[in-house]
């Protein structure tokens, strides 16, 4: 008997893994895969600058104004029920988006914004449910396996739409794939919880109020923060590097090799944080290599292009795994976890949204890079900042409230 418990538990173990793993993977390449194929999307489907931006800002509006209501969901519905429905709609978005016609193009990009939203909110708190002591390991795995697929999904998104004779529908349609599987894992988890009736409840009770306490509202603004640096390079660095000369078939390998210098830190620093007293020397650090990064675009455009990438992949790197453990490391209840992860979602991807159409406007306004890339400077003070902040030893709880 105990033998088949103890390969039970092994099972369950194995499918734990996969989900983070597989689902984490659909969070990121949705976007990421846009960036390299834009200017073919602008002519196929005749889109302004503006217009194509949108592709990356619905999903974040989505993220902005949903994901508060996802941690209230989450109240409601386990886990794996709120992960089934994200891949449902996240595979519905990725359908509708290669279709064609513009108004699926837009309307696809709504349902991608929905599911990932829901996952985005929801992983970190399966995580601390699942894995409550191997936190810092766990969120590592989720942030590596969401920026290695990202990373693919950049430097390989052109040639996809060439080997597919698809184009831009090849490129963006093939992660409907990863979708699918991660899908399937997420069925096969309800399924074995429910034959051994052994599903776990998702949270605790706890009638705090999240928006009341100061810590949630500086975890919130760094992860806004640090999410627009991001989220404006990845919309706009393929068509800066083309201005800068570059052929646009080599774009993407410059998004490739940031989003692979993020892996390695994205799996270490949760676990390095996770046993600091505070992560406040961390943040300072990220902080410097993301302005070193940016002056090398702004002022030395493509002289030292990829390494200007591989300090932008570190630093991204870096912010996004700490925001993400903040979630479970400033938090003692899984209820407070899901509370800072909606919050911090839905405050932080509203600020984020307003970062690439910000950007290109501050390009046409200003008839250079340079004026966008200075906005890019002042956010990147105000990380410093929120950032310290966020990192300080204490607790989201009744205690530390505004």
């Amino acid at each position: 008997m105990n033998k088949i418990n103890n390969n039970s538990s092994y099972i369950l173990l194995f499918i734990n893994i996969c989900v983070i793993i597989l689902v984490s993977s659909n969070l990121r390449s949705p976007l990421t895969a846009v960036g390299p194929v834009l200017h073919q999307l602008e002519a196929a489907l005749n889109l302004t600058h503006f217009q194509s931006s949108l592709l990356i800002s619905i999903p974040l509006f989505m993220f902005a104004t949903c994901s508060v209501l996802v941690s209230t969901f989450s109240n409601k519905l386990s886990i794996n029920n709120l992960l089934l429905y994200a891949l449902i709609f996240l595979n519905i978005g990725l359908f509708l988006r290669v279709l064609g016609p513009r108004w699926s193009l837009f309307i696809g990009s709504i349902f991608i914004g929905l599911g990932i939203c829901i996952g985005n909110v929801i992983v970190p708190g399966y995580i601390k449910n699942n894995f409550s002591s191997q936190i810092g390991i766990m969120t590592g795995v989720f942030a590596i396996s969401m920026n290695i697929i990202a990373a693919l999904a950049s430097g390989y998104s052109v040639k996809i739409g060439e080997w597919t004779g698809l184009n831009w529908q090849g490129s963006l349609g093939i992660w409907l794939v990863f979708s699918l599987l991660a899908l399937i894992f997420v069925c096969i988890d309800l399924f074995f919880n429910k034959i051994n009736i052994k599903e776990k409840p998702i949270i605790e009770k706890d009638d705090f109020n999240i928006f009341k306490s100061a810590q949630a509202w500086y975890i919130s603004i760094f992860m806004g923060l640090q999410s627009l640096v991001y989220y404006c390079m990845i919309s706009w660095l393929p068509i800066i590097l083309v201005d800068y000369g570059m052929m646009v078939k080599d774009t993407g390998w410059v998004l490739f090799v940031i989003q692979m210098a993020m892996l390695p830190v994205t799996f270490i620093s949760p676990i390095i944080a996770n046993r600091m007293s505070n992560q406040k020397s961390i943040i300072t650090f990220v902080c410097v290599l993301l302005l070193i990064s940016i002056s090398l675009l702004t002022w030395t455009k493509l002289s030292y292009i990829f390494f200007a990438a591989i300090l932008l992949g570190l630093s991204n790197g870096m912010s996004f795994s700490l925001s993400i453990l903040f979630f479970s490391l400033k938090t003692k209840k899984s209820i407070n976890a899901i509370k800072i992860s909606g919050m911090a979602q839905s405050i932080g991807y509203l600020i984020a949204a307003i970062g690439p159409p910000l950007f290109g406007v501050l390009h046409f306004e200003g008839d250079s890079w340079n004026t966008s890339f200075y906005f890019i400077f002042i956010v990147i003070l105000l990380m410093f900042y929120f950032g310290r902040k966020a990192a300080a030893n204490s607790y989201i709880d009744s205690k530390n409230v505004i």
